[in-house]
């Protein structure tokens, strides 16, 4: 799939469980607005507004 899919060498280290390639990614993306508009950081700086998660239940065997 990594030869279909064009990375850069941050995005190539990170699919290759480089954790510090992902820390960096992920700073990078700090502020860049989400499709919804805020930027992580604008997301994480309003207090009690956390995005929502879902709980799934367990597979059955």
């Amino acid at each position: 799939m990594l030869v279909g899919i064009p990375l850069t060498d941050d995005e190539r280290a990170a699919a290759d469980n480089d954790h510090a390639a992902v820390d960096r990614l992920l700073q990078g993306l700090a502020d860049v607005a989400t499709p919804a508009g805020p930027t992580p950081n604008q997301l994480r700086a309003e207090p009690g507004k956390l995005l929502p998660l879902t709980v799934l239940p367990a597979p059955s065997a």
